[in-house]
């Protein structure tokens, strides 16, 4: 789950769903003033961002996600304490009506 830099938004979604089963918190950091629809976001602000567990997973994103993928290791550096990750392709490449389905299991097995 931690071994890439980046998640694309199916590999957020899953991973926002089990780690918050967990009680780790997952936060969708907005570093360009465009909020995500029909997802929250907070922007980007450090000493607000601080408050948060330290156990909690930051997930940076911007327009396309090159920017915040480039200034990975300054979050990282920034945020210790906090798992720092980027949001594959940015605000662009996000659809906000795409959700994770369990598979359903076959009952007659």
């Amino acid at each position: 789950m931690f071994s890439k830099d980046e998640w694309t938004q199916q590999e957020f979604l899953k991973n926002k769903r089990d780690l918050e089963s967990k009680n780790i918190k997952i936060i969708l950091i907005d570093t360009i003033l465009k909020p995500i629809a029909n997802m929250q976001t907070m922007l980007y602000n450090p000493p607000l961002m601080q408050q948060f567990p330290e156990n909690s997973v930051f997930v940076f994103y911007c327009d396309t996600g090159k920017t915040t993928k480039e200034r990975l290791e300054y979050y990282k550096k920034k945020f210790p304490k906090y798992k720092c990750i980027s949001l594959k392709g940015g605000r662009g490449y996000f659809r906000p009506n795409l959700q994770l389905f369990e598979k359903e299991v076959d009952k007659n097995e």
